[in-house]
Order: structure tokens, then C-alpha cells, then sequence
């Protein structure tokens, strides 16, 4: 399973996504994307198989992941302190892959009816619902 990983900032979250889906689920292969380059160093070092920079990269990896994983802000124009850019938010919303986004109330962006749980055990969902698809 081809599973592409975005963060931006300092890649946090996308590092405890990396950590946690290579511990997890045997089969996957990871795909670190950061919009900025420590975000991508901070999910290569957590030890995803693949890492690269940017908007391209967003871009060409979202047509070949079979999930994408990352903030809900990956599919908003403009979002995580404006490192998502509309041609990254496009790329992952018409992505042919599945996406689990996970609910982080960040940067004018907020979701509503979402318990408000720790990074934590978002982390564990996402993980779950990755081991039904494998």
C-alpha cells in the first residue's frame, strides 16, 4: 500500500503519522511530502521510505498514493499558515486515492462536531482505518 504523507510547519503531526504507520502496518510503503523542507527532514528521520519537497511533489505523489494522509487543512487553498497552495489542495482532493484528513483546528480553518481529541489518539485512528485497507 502506497501511503503519502503531507505536513508543513515543523512536520510534527506528519512524523507521528510516519512513527506510527511503519510500526503498525507491515505492507506500507511511505511517502513523505513536506511543504518546506524541516517538515520533510522530521518525517524522514521518523523513517519514511521516501521524502521530497513542495508543490510538485504534492502534486506527482498524489496521483500515485493509494491513501493520503495529513491535516484536514491539506485540501484548503491557502491553509496551514499558507503553505498549502490551491494547486497542492487540488492535487489532493482530485487524488484517485483514498484520504483520511484529520480534524486539526488550525489557521481560521475549524471543524465542527469533531471530539476534541489529543494528536495522539488521532494518530490512532488514522491508523486504524489504514489496517482496514490492507
Amino acid at each position: 500500500m502506497n501511503i503519502l504523507i503531507i505536513d508543513a510547519q515543523g512536520g510534527g503531526i506528519g512524523r507521528q503519522l510516519v512513527a506510527a504507520i511503519k510500526g503498525n502496518i507491515a505492507d506500507a510503503v511511505v511517502t513523505a511530502v513536506g511543504t518546506n523542507t524541516v517538515a520533510t527532514s522530521a518525517m524522514l528521520k521518523a523513517g519514511a521510505d521516501y521524502g521530497a519537497t513542495g508543490e510538485n511533489a504534492v502534486v506527482v505523489n498524489s496521483r500515485r498514493a493509494d491513501v493520503i494522509v495529513g491535516p484536514v487543512g491539506i485540501v484548503i487553498a491557502d491553509a496551514l499558515l499558507g503553505e498549502i497552495t490551491p494547486a497542492m489542495a487540488k492535487a489532493v482532493a482530485q487524488s484517485r486515492g483514498k484520504r483520511i484528513l484529520i480534524p486539526i483546528n488550525h489557521c481560521d480553518n475549524i471543524v465542527v462536531g469533531v471530539s476534541d481529541l489529543n494528536i495522539g489518539k488521532l494518530i490512532q485512528e488514522v491508523v486504524a482505518e489504514l489496517s482496514k485497507f490492507s
